[in-house]
């Protein structure tokens, strides 16, 4: 009887169309009974479903964890335990093992496993070699990151926080993926556009140690010094609250970059 009621206001509403009142009230008559048929038409089905009819104002697209949707929230679990980098001895010697089954799929995945541990281990090595402290900010070791995620030496990354404990930071990260490459020959585009531009000059190309580089500052980020090491491997100084930009090529030049480079293998 509801739904033969509300088709009835419907045509009632669509037939009133036909006066003389003005359209915009029209319209709003038929919307809203349009609207009021719509729902009493998913009520009645859901009750035939044996489902509990919406809410005024709910919808049908329930976040997961939410009380209607049935699946409740995680509250807790411990996260994942650290895992020791890949052994390099033992994962060469079980793709040794592999290869000679013919078992070429686990003998590929060893040597995949060895090649992250190598780069693990000198990612290690270069975190040894910097300084405890640079223009007066103290090594955090802490944080002290070093992320191999792919194999063939195709994305390390080797990362140090220093900070004085109030707002001035400094983060150096060296490594050879192909996004500090693209980072790099952007930085060197931007500065040439800006320099024949004659715009306010927030890149500049500059050496640190005779090594071609590049400076920008930004006023929500602070200084970045970007330095090429070779054809694919770079350190990126990210300066937060530095008084000025020689305050930067200052802290860049406390670091050993040659060695760096010889470390990771870099001309």
């Amino acid at each position: 009887m509801k739904r033969v009621l509300y088709f009835c206001l419907l045509l009632a509403a669509v037939m009133f169309t036909n006066t003389a009142q003005p359209q915009g009230f029209l319209k709003k008559i038929k919307d809203k009974v349009s609207k009021s048929v719509d729902k009493a038409i998913g009520n009645e089905a859901e009750k035939k479903a044996g489902l509990p009819p919406d809410s005024e104002g709910s919808t049908n697209n329930s976040t997961a964890g939410s009380p209607s949707s049935g699946k409740p929230s995680n509250k807790g679990g411990g996260g994942l335990s650290n895992t020791e980098p890949p052994d390099v001895k033992v994962q060469m010697a079980e793709a040794e093992t592999a290869h000679s089954a013919k078992n070429y799929s686990d003998a590929r995945y060893s040597l995949q496993q060895a090649l992250m541990g190598v780069e693990i281990q000198l990612g290690r090595q270069i975190l040894k070699s910097l300084p405890a402290t640079s223009v007066a900010l103290n090594a955090d070791t802490l944080q002290d990151k070093v992320m191999s995620t792919q194999w063939g030496w195709s994305n390390l990354s080797i990362q140090r926080v220093y900070k004085n404990g109030a707002d001035k930071q400094m983060t150096i990260t060296i490594g050879n993926a192909g996004i500090y490459a693209g980072l790099y020959s952007m930085y060197f585009a931007n500065a040439g556009m800006m320099e024949a531009n004659g715009n306010k000059q927030n890149f500049k190309q500059v050496r640190v140690k005779g090594n071609k580089a590049v400076i920008q500052y930004d006023d929500s980020k602070g200084y970045t010094l970007a330095v090429s090491l070779g054809q694919t491997s770079m350190i990126v100084w990210e300066c937060i609250n530095f008084a000025n930009e020689q305050e930067v090529m200052t802290a860049a030049n406390g670091f050993d970059i040659d060695g760096i480079k010889k470390m990771l293998g870099e001309q």
